[in-house]
């Protein structure tokens, strides 16, 4: 690799003991998920610190909700809990919402300010609500003016709230789409919240017919204005994960392998930074970007022009997260794994966070912590 990119040169680990590892899984399953390697660039650490976040990330291969952040002693430090298929994470210094295989999980702190738990964890998450959708493949979460939740369903091909008696209900889809119907046709997978209201989503073609999206995943993806229904842009690839940042609209085109954003002159994509591996999951703080990479799932990309660009360069895809300048698209920060992990999905920054830990539902730890609310007054 080149000076300029991420590498193991120099590259740290994570120490077993600055590693939060599940105890709510079968010693089989927690063998096959421990078996994996995790590095870091020297600075990780010190980088939270200087920008007082902590990051999430999940992962719906291996089932699991991480945390990373940093200890007293100045290390890097890694949190990991259960939560099957973990897929759209969001959250801020008081509360994570995350969907999973069949739930949206509200996570809840209940730490109050200067508390901590085991005198170094500054915020405990722990379950709350979990609200049950079943397997309606629940991809990014946005959470609306109104605080209510709303969720991209990729398996009906909308936009949907929570239901108090259903699975969903639905508040949006593409006017291509002619009916709410447990079929993936266009691989509807990203939402980007402006002022608390949905405002684009990312589809993977216009296809009206189950599984359609699947023969044009080169070059048939689409930006959608969810409020005028039109179509922003078109010709992506594999499109994922829109933000509305800094005046632009950001977002993942995964089948390149790149992150950039869209001209105001035509919507025409502008790539800033390539990286070596499927893009899932962006978020922005201060003046840097958070990507999550995954390695591909047969052995190379098909079909995708990421897979001739990482055979022409000789670069091998990788998972795990990689922080770059939002100005040069330079790499800052990364996370890598190695190892039984190949995939990750999402990634939230919680500001003003040290270093957090979350109870999974079924983990032992939290059939026995237990808080009381203050009574009122």
């Amino acid at each position: 690799m080149s000076k300029d990119k991420p590498g193991a040169e120099g590259a740290e680990t994570i120490a077993p003991e600055n590693r939060n590892v599940p105890t709510d899984v079968a010693p089989d399953a927690a063998t096959e998920a421990g078996n994996i390697d995790i590095s870091f660039s020297p600075g990780l650490a010190s980088f939270l610190k200087s920008n007082n976040i902590s990051i999430g990330f999940t992962s719906y291969q291996t089932g699991r909700l991480y945390l990373i952040g940093h200890g007293p002693d100045g290390k890097l430090a890694l949190h990991e809990a259960v939560y099957p298929q973990a897929m759209g994470v969001t959250g801020d210094a008081s509360r994570i919402y995350l969907g999973t295989l069949t739930q949206i999980v509200r996570m809840e702190n209940v730490l109050a300010s200067g508390q901590t738990a085991n005198e170094v964890h500054d915020k405990v998450y722990v379950p709350r609500n979990l609200q049950t959708t079943g397997n309606v493949d629940i991809h990014e979460i946005g959470i609306q003016e109104n605080g209510r939740i709303l969720f991209v369903n990729t398996r009906f091909n909308c936009l949907c709230e929570p239901s108090l008696t259903h699975s969903f209900r639905p508040v949006w889809k593409p006017d291509f789409i002619s009916e709410i119907i447990a079929e993936d046709r266009c691989h509807l997978n990203g939402v980007a919240m402006v002022g608390g209201r949905p405002k684009y989503v990312s589809a993977a073609a216009r296809s009206d017919t189950a599984g359609g999206w699947r023969d044009h995943r080169d070059d048939g993806g689409l930006i959608i204005d969810v409020e005028s229904h039109a179509i922003i842009a078109e010709g992506l690839s594999m499109p994922h994960s829109p933000r509305f940042h800094d005046g632009r609209v950001w977002l993942l085109n995964s089948g390149s392998g790149e992150l950039g954003w869209l001209d105001p002159a035509d919507n025409s994509f502008v790539p800033l930074a390539f990286f070596p591996g499927f893009l899932r999951g962006l978020a922005f703080h201060g003046d840097h970007a958070f990507v999550t990479l995954s390695k591909p799932r047969k052995g190379h990309f098909e079909g995708l022009a990421l897979d001739e660009r990482l055979e022409n360069e000789s670069e091998p895809a990788w998972c795990g997260l990689q922080i770059v300048s939002q100005a040069t698209g330079a790499p800052a920060q990364w996370l890598r794994f190695d190892g039984a992990i190949t995939e990750l999905f999402d990634v939230c920054v919680l500001p003003g966070v040290r270093n957090p830990i979350t109870l999974g539902p079924n983990s032992v730890e939290i059939r026995d912590f237990l808080t009381v609310e203050p009574p009122a007054g």
